[in-house]
């Protein structure tokens, strides 16, 4: 197992957790299907956990095709304690309206700030539904693959530890919320996580059939830290315009 700086060993990376008595290794993982909740899951079964991979479903454009990589991802692993994909729903069309996120039209692209692509109440909503779903089915622990320099509101751990307060006093249901990654950066995790079919997991926000587009905001980061990871990014992309690596980064290894 690898072992990346800010995680510490694999053994320790869920400590928060062991210290609050829970009487099981049990854990929801929000995941996505992106590289972050993919390594997160796969990491936390090697650790002995017990984790549902839930997925919740908020009409999103890129969904069908996520969703479609993740059962693939899920497919390759091998790990006795992983519970089955659960899906959850949740639209969010009827709020967002017009938003890029429902309609597909001016999606972030590869040179947009990282502002462009936060989708309003995100983690509020997946919380949301994935505590219920906790509290219904006896799990203490949502885990979520939050990396370092987060910047959106919803993220932080004054946000997450409020949550787990409102959400155990509205479910009469002890919970805890936790980011193993949150000292991670994407580079990081990928090197964490490099023995993984990390070529099934899937991060666009504008796929083509079932390709990452590759230049949009999503897929830029997602090539820039593959190369500052100096792993070789086996994803299929529809094209690959140029991007700008960022000072210190390895492009010996990358696919491009």
């Amino acid at each position: 197992m690898i072992r990346t700086p800010g995680l510490g060993p694999p053994e320790t990376a869920m400590t928060a957790v062991s210290s609050t008595g829970l009487k099981n290794r049990r854990a929801c993982v929000l995941i996505s299907g992106g590289l972050d909740s993919c390594v997160l899951l796969a990491h936390l079964a090697e650790q002995g956990w017990e984790p549902t991979p839930l997925y919740v479903q908020a009409g999103l454009v890129w969904e069908g095709v996520e969703l479609l990589w993740i059962r693939r991802f899920l497919a390759r692993l091998n790990h006795s304690g992983l519970e089955p994909l659960k899906q959850l729903r949740l639209p969010v069309e009827d709020t967002y309206q017009s938003h890029w996120s429902t309609t597909g039209q001016a999606v972030p692209g590869a040179h947009s700030e990282d502002s462009a692509v936060y989708l309003p109440g995100r983690n509020l909503l997946l919380l949301s539904k994935a505590a219920v779903y906790c509290a219904l089915n006896r799990i203490g622990v949502i885990a979520m693959g939050l990396l370092k320099g987060n910047p959106f509101p919803d993220a932080t751990p004054t946000f997450l530890h409020g949550f787990e307060h409102v959400a155990a006093g509205a479910l009469s249901h002890p919970l805890k919320i936790v980011t193993p990654f949150s000292k991670l950066s994407k580079a990081e995790v990928i090197d964490l996580g490099q023995h993984l079919p990390l070529e099934l997991t899937f991060s666009c926000i504008r796929p083509v059939g079932e390709m990452h587009c590759g230049g949009c905001n999503k897929c830029a980061e997602r090539r820039r830290s593959f190369a500052k990871a100096g792993v070789k990014d086996r994803t299929d992309y529809h094209r690959l315009p140029g991007l700008e690596i960022q000072p210190g980064s390895s492009v010996a290894n990358h696919a491009e």
